[in-house]
């Protein structure tokens, strides 16, 4: 069977989304041959100094190639079986015409479910296209089209969404490439030098002053290559100190953009825990595996400890005091709280648990059918 025009359509978008990531490899094995065979064997005479270049600049050439091939081809993680709709809830969701009873439905499914933000008008976050509740900082890709879990934004230098299962190795391929390109603008800035300033003078002097630059082709490599590593240093630098204040901020490009709606209102901060832990989370505990891009994350993408007191200086403080017991009480029938996941629970070891907390409600109150959620804070 012929394929559609559809196919071929969809068929056409798939090359030309590769195109970007085509045009970063085709760079890199460039700056390879540039460096390595132009600028070190080439162009450096001294032993030690070619022996040092070559050992550091594979070992960072390595950690940066393996970080972008992680983030390439990992496959972003989509929402567990249990946020998605049975048939018998698809069928009774399709029945109904009104949209509050619609959110009746959505809210007797996702009381079992660890979900605590909500649209803008305070609905319960339902994705159409895949027929599931979102979790908590799940979005969905348009270009993918499917949700992904902690959707940060869909990069088309590495033709995948950058989300929970690959935030790690985008944020260490965001590092090493700022190192592979600061290395290389520093080694070869002497060089550099000796051909600009060889460049300026009289054409029939130009071979006494190049000192050790072989030929033409070697020295337009040594120039480029120095325009191009310090370039990208300058936008993968800035691109890296965002992303860094991100992790320290625990929130996602998304976030930053629209903040987080919580049941109490919206929330930029109702993710942050403090830097240390905001950092474990996306890093994992052992400090082994932090530059080595494997995965480490705490988690498991569809649930995340909330600090739901506002301690971002960039926002006005929330009203001290304890929140009524009543309203808490209230929310916690119309949804709610369930426990964290043992790895994300390990992040609050100074603060009282979700978990830790319903037990103590049960404790109080015997009588009573739903758990209350005790609102965290660090102090």
């Amino acid at each position: 069977m012929a394929p559609s025009g559809t196919q071929i359509k969809r068929g056409c978008q798939r090359v030309l989304y590769w195109i970007p990531v085509l045009f970063i490899a085709v760079i890199v094995a460039w700056s390879y041959y540039a460096y390595v065979l132009q600028l070190c064997i080439e162009s450096i005479d001294d032993t030690g100094e070619k022996v040092v270049y070559l050992l550091v600049y594979h070992v960072v050439f390595i950690m940066f190639v393996w970080a972008y091939w992680q983030t390439i081809f990992t496959q972003p993680l989509n929402p567990l079986k249990e946020f998605q709709l049975s048939y018998s809830d698809k069928e009774l969701l399709e029945r109904e015409d009104r949209g509050e009873s619609q959110q009746e439905i959505l809210r007797r499914i996702a009381k079992d479910l660890p979900i605590y933000t909500r649209t803008n008008s305070g609905a319960i976050r339902f994705c159409d296209r895949c027929q599931l509740l979102k979790p908590d900082r799940c979005h969905h890709c348009s270009v993918c089209d499917k949700c992904i879990l902690k959707m940060d934004h869909h990069c088309p230098w590495v033709n995948n969404c950058v989300g929970f299962s690959n935030y790690k190795y985008f944020m260490l391929f965001l590092l090493y490439s700022l190192l592979y390109c600061l290395f290389i603008t520093a080694t070869d800035l002497k060089y550099f030098i000796k051909f600009w300033l060889a460049g300026g003078r009289a054409h029939f002097r130009l071979r006494e002053y190049l000192n050790g630059l072989p030929d033409t082709q070697a020295k337009f490599h040594i120039l480029f290559l120095f325009f191009s590593a310090s370039m990208f240093s300058v936008s993968l630098a800035s691109l890296f100190i965002y992303h860094c204040w991100l992790v320290c901020k625990n929130r996602s490009t998304l976030e930053a953009v629209r903040a987080p709606v919580f049941r109490h209102g919206t929330d930029k901060s109702g993710f942050s825990l403090g830097c240390s832990k905001n950092f474990r989370q996306v890093f994992g505990d052992e400090v082994k595996y932090w530059p080595v891009p494997v995965f480490s994350s705490l988690g498991d993408g569809c649930s995340y400890p909330t600090c739901l007191v506002n301690l971002d200086p960039e926002q006005p403080p929330s009203p001290v005091g304890p929140i009524p017991a009543t309203k808490i009480a209230a929310e916690a029938r119309q949804f709610p709280s369930k426990p964290l996941r043992e790895s994300q629970s390990r992040l609050l070891t100074t603060t009282l648990s979700w978990s830790d907390s319903e037990g103590a409600a049960d404790k109080d109150k015997k009588g009573a059918s739903n758990p209350i959620m005790t609102i965290e804070h660090e102090a």
